[in-house]
Protein backbone atom coordinates (compact mmCIF):
# COMPACT_ATOMS: atom_id res chain seq x y z
CA UNK A 1 0.00 0.00 0.00
CA UNK A 2 1.36 3.42 -1.03
CA UNK A 3 0.28 6.88 0.01
CA UNK A 4 1.05 10.24 -1.57
CA UNK A 5 0.29 13.26 0.59
CA UNK A 6 0.15 16.50 -1.37
CA UNK A 7 0.13 19.95 0.15
CA UNK A 8 0.77 23.60 -0.67
CA UNK A 9 -2.01 24.50 -3.07
CA UNK A 10 -4.23 27.52 -2.66
CA UNK A 11 -5.29 30.88 -4.01
CA UNK A 12 -2.60 33.34 -5.07
CA UNK A 13 -2.53 36.58 -7.01
CA UNK A 14 -0.80 36.80 -10.39
CA UNK A 15 2.92 37.20 -9.90
CA UNK A 16 2.84 35.34 -6.60
CA UNK A 17 4.48 32.12 -5.52
CA UNK A 18 3.45 28.75 -4.12
CA UNK A 19 5.38 25.65 -3.13
CA UNK A 20 3.81 22.23 -3.57
CA UNK A 21 4.98 19.17 -1.67
CA UNK A 22 4.28 15.49 -2.21
CA UNK A 23 5.45 12.96 0.36
CA UNK A 24 5.43 9.27 -0.55
CA UNK A 25 5.17 6.48 2.00
CA UNK A 26 4.35 2.80 2.16
CA UNK A 27 5.73 -0.29 0.48
CA UNK A 28 8.30 1.48 -1.65
CA UNK A 29 11.65 -0.14 -2.24
CA UNK A 30 12.90 2.58 -4.54
CA UNK A 31 11.46 5.76 -6.01
CA UNK A 32 12.29 6.36 -9.65
CA UNK A 33 10.76 9.27 -11.55
CA UNK A 34 8.70 11.79 -9.57
CA UNK A 35 6.72 14.58 -11.10
CA UNK A 36 3.87 17.04 -11.22
CA UNK A 37 1.04 17.23 -13.72
CA UNK A 38 -1.67 19.85 -14.11
CA UNK A 39 -5.27 19.58 -15.22
CA UNK A 40 -7.18 22.74 -16.02
CA UNK A 41 -10.99 22.68 -16.24
CA UNK A 42 -12.13 20.96 -19.42
CA UNK A 43 -8.61 20.02 -20.47
CA UNK A 44 -6.41 16.95 -20.29
CA UNK A 45 -3.84 16.34 -17.61
CA UNK A 46 -0.49 17.65 -18.84
CA UNK A 47 3.07 17.34 -17.63
CA UNK A 48 4.42 20.28 -15.63
CA UNK A 49 7.77 18.94 -14.45
CA UNK A 50 9.49 15.66 -13.67
CA UNK A 51 12.70 14.59 -11.99
CA UNK A 52 14.61 11.32 -12.14
CA UNK A 53 16.21 9.53 -9.21
CA UNK A 54 19.52 10.99 -10.38
CA UNK A 55 18.19 14.54 -10.30
CA UNK A 56 17.67 15.20 -14.01
CA UNK A 57 14.69 17.44 -14.66
CA UNK A 58 12.22 18.13 -17.45
CA UNK A 59 9.77 21.02 -17.71
CA UNK A 60 6.82 22.04 -19.83
CA UNK A 61 7.79 24.98 -22.03
CA UNK A 62 5.11 27.12 -20.39
CA UNK A 63 6.74 26.91 -16.95
CA UNK A 64 10.45 27.00 -17.81
CA UNK A 65 12.24 29.71 -15.88
CA UNK A 66 9.35 30.09 -13.41
CA UNK A 67 8.92 26.65 -11.81
CA UNK A 68 11.56 24.49 -10.15
CA UNK A 69 11.14 20.81 -9.30
CA UNK A 70 13.30 19.21 -6.63
CA UNK A 71 13.30 16.07 -4.51
CA UNK A 72 14.53 14.88 -1.16
CA UNK A 73 15.21 11.18 -1.56
CA UNK A 74 15.75 10.70 2.17
CA UNK A 75 12.26 12.06 2.85
CA UNK A 76 10.71 10.50 -0.29
CA UNK A 77 9.34 13.93 -1.13
CA UNK A 78 9.11 15.92 -4.33
CA UNK A 79 8.61 19.67 -4.40
CA UNK A 80 7.43 22.17 -6.99
CA UNK A 81 8.41 25.79 -6.40
CA UNK A 82 6.17 27.97 -8.53
CA UNK A 83 7.11 31.62 -9.03
CA UNK A 84 5.68 34.39 -11.20
CA UNK A 85 2.37 32.57 -11.31
CA UNK A 86 -0.08 33.38 -14.09
CA UNK A 87 -3.85 32.83 -14.33
CA UNK A 88 -3.18 30.12 -16.91
CA UNK A 89 -1.33 28.13 -14.25
CA UNK A 90 -4.67 27.53 -12.55
CA UNK A 91 -5.67 23.90 -12.22
CA UNK A 92 -5.47 20.79 -10.12
CA UNK A 93 -1.87 19.71 -9.64
CA UNK A 94 -1.25 15.98 -9.33
CA UNK A 95 1.82 14.30 -7.97
CA UNK A 96 3.02 11.19 -9.82
CA UNK A 97 5.66 8.66 -8.80
CA UNK A 98 7.19 5.60 -10.40
CA UNK A 99 8.44 3.13 -7.82
CA UNK A 100 9.66 -0.39 -7.23
CA UNK A 101 8.06 -2.51 -4.55
CA UNK A 102 9.63 -5.17 -2.32
CA UNK A 103 8.71 -8.12 -4.54
CA UNK A 104 11.48 -10.46 -5.66
CA UNK A 105 12.13 -9.45 -8.37
CA UNK A 106 10.74 -5.93 -7.78
CA UNK A 107 7.66 -4.82 -9.69
CA UNK A 108 7.38 -1.28 -11.03
CA UNK A 109 4.28 0.82 -10.44
CA UNK A 110 3.01 4.24 -11.44
CA UNK A 111 0.97 6.02 -8.76
CA UNK A 112 -1.01 9.26 -8.64
CA UNK A 113 -1.87 11.57 -5.77
CA UNK A 114 -5.36 12.96 -5.31
CA UNK A 115 -4.42 16.43 -6.46
CA UNK A 116 -4.21 19.89 -4.96
CA UNK A 117 -5.99 22.94 -6.33
CA UNK A 118 -3.96 25.96 -7.44
CA UNK A 119 -5.90 29.08 -8.37
CA UNK A 120 -4.16 32.17 -9.71
CA UNK A 121 -6.52 35.11 -9.70
CA UNK A 122 -6.73 38.73 -8.63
Amino acid sequence: HVQLVESGGGLVQPGGSLRLSCAASGSIFRLNNMGWYRQAPGLERDLVATTTSGGSTKYADSVKGRFTISRDNGQSTVYLQMNSLKPEDTGVYYCNVDYLDYSDPPSEYDYWGQGTQVTVSS
